[in-house]
This record gives structure tokens, sequence and C-alpha cells, in this order.
């Protein structure tokens, strides 16, 4: 099979997810290779990376280049697939994740919703709005999002209900929905440690 027979439509979806896992294997060496790489640079030149890992440290958490790990993941996480497809990717989708580890130091989370979810819908909140995933230019040039009114709130909105949404408590849509409509006004305005939305 090649890829001009998938773009052709000449393959099944069963074929084509086939033909992408079995590239995914092969070029797994070179994608954690450009993953290291592209940690190295940003633990050490971005300045929201360094900015949360100074962040993390004074509140006597660990985060940097020894305890972030770069392999691929086995199973099709949301819809950005296996593989940062960028360093500002990687940055965004690192940001995201220290900004949960801050919240995780300060407020001691719970992560599975064993007594409420509000705490996950709030941190998912959180971290969509403050990592830079949902800004502008994210939005219009990768996934064709145009909107001008509102795009950032429903970004982060629809992020954090797909986040909710995953939790193994969560009934359904209409329980996340909910769970993030309860907790999105104190949340959304929470920009801690930040003092602004920085992107």
């Amino acid at each position: 099979m090649n890829y001009f027979k998938i773009i052709t439509h000449q393959v099944t979806p069963e074929g084509i997810e086939h033909y992408r896992e079995d590239r995914y294997k092969a070029n797994e060496a070179r994608d954690c290779a450009r993953c290291e790489a592209d940690r190295a640079y940003l633990f050490q030149y971005s300045p929201v990376i360094r900015f949360l890992r100074d962040k993390v440290t004074a509140l006597n958490g660990t985060l940097d280049e020894n305890n972030v790990v770069c392999r691929r993941c086995p199973v099709r996480v949301a819809e950005d697939g296996r593989v940062m497809r960028d360093r500002g990717h990687m940055e965004d989708t690192l940001a995201h994740e220290m900004v949960h580890a801050w919240d995780h130091l300060r407020w001691k989370v719970d992560w599975f919703g064993g007594g409420d979810l509000r705490h996950a819908a709030c941190t998912e909140i959180r971290a969509s709005m403050l990592s830079g995933e949902c800004r502008w230019s994210r939005e219009t040039m990768t996934r064709g999002n145009w909107t001008l009114t509102q795009q950032f709130q429903n970004c982060v909105r629809m992020r954090a209900i797909q986040s909710v949404m995953a939790r193994p408590t969560c009934r359904d849509d209409v329980h996340a929905t909910k769970l993030v409509n309860e907790v999105w006004d104190s949340c959304f305005s929470d920009k801690r440690p930040f003092e602004e939305i920085y992107r």
C-alpha cells in the first residue's frame, strides 16, 4: 500500500488505520529523538515552560527534562493523534500538563473524581486557557475554526468537556457539560500562576 492509494480513496478506513499504525511504528525512533530535542530546547529557551517550571519548583515539585518522557502513545488520543506536529504544538501540550502539575501541587486535585469531578473540570478549564492551545492563531491555522466572537471561550469549554468526559466517573457529555458550567466563572477567571493570559 502507498500514500497515493490513500489520497485517491482506494483504501478502506481500516486499511488507512493499519497503514498509519505501521508508519508510526517505523518512525518511532525518529519521532522520539525529535521530541527529546524539542523538549530540551523548550526547557532551556521557552519563556512559558521556564516560568511554569520555576512555579512548580516553588511548590516543591520537580518538572524538567529528566521526568518528562517522550514515548509513542499506543492509542490515538484526542484529535492530535500520536505525534507532536511541531515544537509549538509540543510547547502548548507541555504547558497544559505543567498547569495541571501546578494545580496538583497547589490544591491537591482529585484527578479521578472519586469525590467530585468539579476539581478535574476546573483544572481542565485552566490548563486549556493558560497553555495557549486555544489561542486564535492555533484555532484558525490548525483546526480551521475562523470564528471571531467567543472563539477562545468556546474552545476552552469544548476541550474541558472532552477531558472531563474521559474520566471514568463521568456519566456522559451532559454530565460533563453540567460540571464545566458549574465551575466556569470561577475557574475561567483564575489565571494563577500567571498574571494574565499570555498567548
